[in-house]
């Protein structure tokens, strides 16, 4: 942005603005543009249609709820894309976040597969929501648990990326609600309070483990942090 501005004044030095309220309104008007134009640049053409097809699948073709709330599910992947935005994640990540469950939970009727994200949205965005997709809704709860635990410990790259954020707002969300609503919170569930704790618990040391110690990832302090929170609900078990 500095060198915008520094390019643009070096083209409409004051020395030669003197009387003239044309220049100097030429310059305000440049000023003007090329910073709408460096806006664009950060909530662009693709983020936004990434929103639109995500407001589509989850709020215009079936109302989707979040699990046992009267709460319209599409805030759930907008805050996932925020997450993945705040934590420094590239475009194609931050769509994939917004789109990541899109496959997963898009009605028969107007089913979304890999091939229509890759041709609307370009093949990183596509093999990151493919990635985190569950295949089999139709196992019972713990089946579904374990070998979607099993394939988060194959995650890596934008992947990886869009688990966290989603795994970070719902971990997020369910303390809030245990905050507020105690043991049942759990009601929603198909499965047993010590269940789930113990499910996501293990998420995120799948996750913190697949990060490598070695990263820096912005995320890792809010999935320790959030995993210390599951601990305090039940259980012992976390290495992160």
């Amino acid at each position: 942005m500095w060198r915008l501005i520094t390019k643009v004044v070096g083209r409409f030095h004051p020395k030669f603005f003197g009387s003239n309220l044309s220049a100097t309104f030429t310059f305000i008007l440049y000023i003007e543009l090329m910073t709408n134009q460096v806006l664009d640049t950060i909530f662009n053409s693709r983020i936004q249609a990434a929103i639109r097809f995500a407001t589509q699948v989850h709020e215009i073709d079936q109302k989707q709820k979040r699990k046992g709330k009267d709460i319209p599910y599409l805030i759930h992947p907008l805050t996932v894309g925020l997450i993945l935005a705040k934590a420094g994640a590239s475009d194609d990540i931050i769509m994939a976040g917004i789109l990541h469950d899109t496959i997963e939970d898009s009605v028969p009727t107007k089913k979304v597969t890999r091939e229509m994200l890759e041709q609307e949205f370009g093949p990183v965005v596509a093999e990151a929501v493919d990635a985190v997709t569950e295949q089999d809704k139709g196992l019972p709860w713990k089946a579904r648990k374990l070998e979607a635990l099993e394939h988060i410990k194959t995650l890596s790259g934008p992947a990886l990326w869009v688990k966290s954020a989603d795994t970070i707002n719902n971990v997020a969300d369910l303390l809030n609600d245990y905050a507020k609503d105690g043991d049942a919170t759990f009601e929603r569930f198909n499965a047993s309070k010590e269940d789930v704790v113990n499910n996501y618990k293990a998420v995120i040391e799948a996750l913190v483990a697949s990060w490598g110690d070695e990263s820096v990832n912005m995320m890792l302090a809010d999935l320790r942090g959030l995993g210390e929170g599951m601990k305090a609900i039940g259980g012992e078990r976390g290495n992160w």
